[in-house]
Formats: structure tokens, sequence, C-alpha cells
């Protein structure tokens, strides 16, 4: 038994010294290697007959590699694990009395959303720096309709859905998209995050419980034809919310963050793709275009001061007052035409505060 397990031993190693040597010698010799060799049979060896091998060296050196790389990145993940681990864990000390409080309410979801909005609200200030100016104007204990401007991924509303939560302990509830909901994976986050597809009943009868409703008129086709050069608002004639807001005897709460459209933009490759993307979506309502970013410019979210409840005003007239208070927060707060570059150096306290000087003194607009 021993000496067959030895036999076994020395034949592996044979093996793994006989192809070490072979990839040696394909590394030496380069891009092709002609072999033509006739070894004669002896006892206890395997006989090669190798007439030819041509070898394609970048797909021999990505087999060669890839190994290598793989041993260099596994214990960068796990160091990746152990500071992920860390950054959770200062969170959760960060907010255990909210989470306390939570746990000791008994809510099935609320300690998990917690928790999720700690991590989105730690995400926020690391890459961007996200605060909210206004807060104070959301209410604490009455209902209101919060209508925001919808950039290309929407990350400022998860920022402050999680500050909100964190803050004021009130969850916003927020319509989405029907294309979302057909998602894997996302009822699990609409059940948590009170995320509704959007009727004008529901939304009617979330307000008249005393809820916070977020809307984003714009929605999808906001977020993919909007442009950074104007923040222009694409709401057509949707008067949807303004419904709403009436029916519910609501007030609504205009909200811009200032450098949504340089985190993420819209890829629509010039006219020619706008077009192209525009007949898509009115084809098949799903945004197609797509996003790129990511950049950690600086976020601010501008929260306005509520517009009461008029019953004298019609849903046309409402929807233009709130369009006219969004595009004032606009001109006010963004730099136009928008710029990545300007919005990553709003990240330096210097350059922000100079920005704001030149902007009030109108001297220029540009960073």
């Amino acid at each position: 038994m021993w000496l067959f397990l030895d036999d076994t031993k020395n034949s592996i190693y044979d093996f793994l010294g006989i192809n070490m040597i072979v990839w040696i010698a394909l590394l030496y010799f380069g891009y092709h290697v002609d072999v033509c060799a006739a070894l004669p049979v002896e006892s206890g060896k395997i006989q090669a007959n190798v007439e030819y091998i041509d070898i394609d060296y970048s797909l021999w050196l990505t087999w060669l590699l890839t190994p290598l790389v793989i041993t260099i990145l596994l214990p960068i993940v796990i160091g990746i694990l152990i500071y992920l681990s860390a950054l959770i864990l200062y969170i959760y000390k960060l907010h255990w009395h909210t989470l306390k409080r939570t746990i000791d309410a008994r809510d099935m979801w609320g300690t998990g959303v917690k928790i999720v909005s700690a991590i989105w609200d730690a995400h926020g200030w690391i890459w961007h720096g996200y605060e909210i100016d206004g807060i104070e104007n959301i209410p604490t204990d009455s209902p209101a309709l919060i209508v925001y401007y919808h950039g290309s991924i929407p990350v400022d509303m998860y920022y402050f859905i999680a500050k909100v939560y964190l803050t004021r302990n009130r969850l916003i509830h927020t319509v989405a998209d029907n294309f979302l909901f057909k998602i894997p994976g996302f009822s699990i986050i609409a059940d948590a995050l009170n995320v509704i597809p959007g009727t004008r009943l529901i939304c009617a009868n979330i307000l008249k419980e005393g809820n916070l409703l977020g809307i984003a008129p714009g929605g999808v086709y906001e977020a993919q034809f909007g442009s950074s050069s104007t923040y222009n608002l694409l709401w057509k004639k949707r008067l949807g919310f303004a419904k709403v807001a009436l029916d519910a005897k609501s007030p609504i709460i205009p909200m811009f963050t200032e450098n949504i459209r340089e985190a993420f933009r819209a890829g629509l490759c010039g006219s020619f793709g706008r077009k192209i993307f525009l007949r898509l979506y009115a084809w098949t309502k799903f945004p197609l275009a797509w996003n790129y970013g990511g950049f950690p410019v600086k976020l601010t979210t501008h929260v306005g001061k509520p517009i009461p409840y008029d019953p004298n005003l019609t849903p046309e007239e409402l929807q233009a007052k709130i369009a006219n208070a969004i595009r004032d927060l606009v001109q006010t707060h963004q730099r136009l035409p928008g710029s990545i570059l300007c919005g990553l150096l709003d990240r330096i306290p210097y350059f922000r505060r100079k920005y704001k000087d030149d902007k009030s003194s109108k001297r220029c607009r540009t960073c």
C-alpha cells in the first residue's frame, strides 16, 4: 500500500516537473514552437511523438497568468471584505441608538431599513460629500408631497430617503416606474422601503394617511433625455401629481440636487442616438439608454419652501407653480452648463465658497 502511494506521488511530481519544463520552454521560444522529435520507448517511461505544435501566444499567456492573477486577487478580496466589515460595524456603532429604538418597537422591516439607510448615508457622505440644505422644510408629523428633479440615476433620492429616515424617523414613500417591479429581487426592496407603482388613488391615500410621498413627474423620460447643460424639466403635460396633491389637500415641497447630472450621465451618442433611443422608449417604455459615470462630485440636495394647498388652483396652474419653484432652485444653485470637473472641485470647500461668492456677485458662472 505504502509502495503504491509512493509511486503515485513520484508520478505526480514527474508530471508537474515535465509540465513546468514545457512551460518554461514555451516562454523562452516565444510565439511559436516547432518540435520534431521521436522519443524512444524505454521501460517505465511514456513515448512522445510530436511533429508540430502551433500555439497562439496571447491565449497561452492568458492561460499561464490566470492562476497567478487569481492568487493575487483573492487576498485583496479578503482585505476588502475585512475593511467592509469594519465599515459596517462603524456605521452600526454610529447609529446604534436609532437601531435600538427600532428593535424595541418590534418593527419587522424597521431595523433592516435602518441598517440599509445607514449604509447609504455613509456612502453618500464618503463618495459625494452629500448634504441636505433646507431639511427643516420637511414636516416632522404631517403629510407632504415631495416633487423632485430626476437625474440619470436618482442616487440623490436614495441618500435623501436614508438621511430623513435616520434624522427624522420618517420613511418617505416613493413612486417608481412600472418596469422596476419586473426586475427580479426588486419586490423585497419595494416592500421594505414603501416603493409603489404610483396610481393616483394609491398616492392620494398615502398622503391622507399622513405620510411623506416623493415623486419625480419627469420619471424615466427625464432621466434618459434630460440635459446636463440646461437641467431642463421634461414633464410634458403630466398633471397626475398635481391632482393627487389637490385631492389629498397636501402641501408640495420642491426639491433639486445640485450636480446630480454630473454624477451620472446618459450616453445618447449625440442627436442621432437620441432619436433612436426616443423611438425605442416610445415603443418599449423601457429605459434602454445606457448610463455612465459614478463620478465623486459634490451632491447637495436643496429643499424648497412648502407650497401650501390652495383649492382655487387648477391642476395646470399648480403644475406650473411647482415647475417654476424647481427651476428657481436650479438657477440659484446649479452651475450651468454642468461640469464634471467643477463638480469634483466643489468637494474642496475653498472652490465651493469661491463659486458661491462669484455667483452671488454675478461675476462668473464657471469654476
